[in-house]
């Protein structure tokens, strides 16, 4: 395994070619995005406890996404299992992915502790908790402030753990390893991922702003909502599928498993 450094304008590539795949399986990617969602939406319910576990479960579940992506991009057809390949491959790496998960959600708990300094906790509570936003809370200036700090801390905490998983279950590195070679692709290749996240931005504001104007058209504010939530689950499960060509390209050689 080597590290490969790519082009700027790479990341638009790894968008393109993420939306190009989704296409091929959108049925089952958008259904193991899904079933994602409802096990994180599950552990949820059980407080701080569960939203502690479902950040544990990051990790594995985007490897598991990812796998997906692999198998549509091979012209096979994902299985539902494929969400939990992460723990298939023995106890060595299921350990590794465990450990991974832990060390993930701690920082990310770390970040929301530190945002506390902003707004006393409103934020983290309102993360942890699984409580809903309120219009009081987003025009609240210290909650905002908090909210912002999380989004810049998560950027570096992300480059740990963005290639992580994968090089654990597909080049068979240890944990330490996985996650240096993780933070050190997300830097070396800044540039493509610069271009990759403000391409996916700009596609998630463009689309939010569609549906607006389609309900304006209709005179009808039902018609956005409807509409939301699906091209939402779309573009997110595409999101995902991208990040899958963005590990292939960082890192030069064959997987050791499929």
């Amino acid at each position: 395994m080597k590290l490969n450094v790519v082009k700027a304008r790479t990341g638009s590539l790894w968008v393109r070619q993420g939306i190009r795949n989704f296409w091929r399986q959108p049925l089952a990617l958008s259904g193991l995005f899904l079933l994602f969602m409802a096990l994180a939406s599950t552990t949820s319910m059980l407080s701080y406890i569960g939203s502690f576990l479902g950040l544990m479960f990051i990790p594995a579940a985007s490897l598991g996404l990812m796998a997906a992506a692999r198998e549509a991009d091979l012209a096979r057809f994902p299985m539902p299992s494929v969400l939990i390949i992460g723990f298939r491959q023995g106890a060595a790496q299921s350990k590794s992915m465990v450990m991974l998960g832990f060390l993930y959600a701690l920082l990310f708990c770390f970040v929301l502790a530190m945002s506390s300094a902003f707004d006393d906790g409103e934020f983290a509570r309102m993360y942890m908790g699984g409580g809903s936003i309120t219009e009081d809370a987003i025009l609240n200036e210290n909650f905002q402030s908090a909210a912002i700090f999380c989004l810049l801390m998560y950027l570096p905490l992300s480059t740990l753990f963005w290639h992580a998983p994968a090089l654990v279950h597909w080049h068979a590195q240890p944990l330490a390893k996985s996650i240096f070679f993780s933070f050190m692709a997300c830097w070396a290749n800044w540039r493509a991922f610069a271009v990759f996240g403000l391409t996916w931005a700009s596609i998630f504001l463009t689309t939010s702003v569609l549906l607006s104007l389609i309900s304006m058209a209709f005179e009808d504010g039902q018609v956005s909502m409807v509409l939301m939530l699906p091209a939402m689950l779309m573009l997110a499960t595409m999101f995902f599928s991208s990040s899958y060509y963005s590990f292939r390209d960082c890192f030069i050689s064959e997987p050791l498993v499929a």
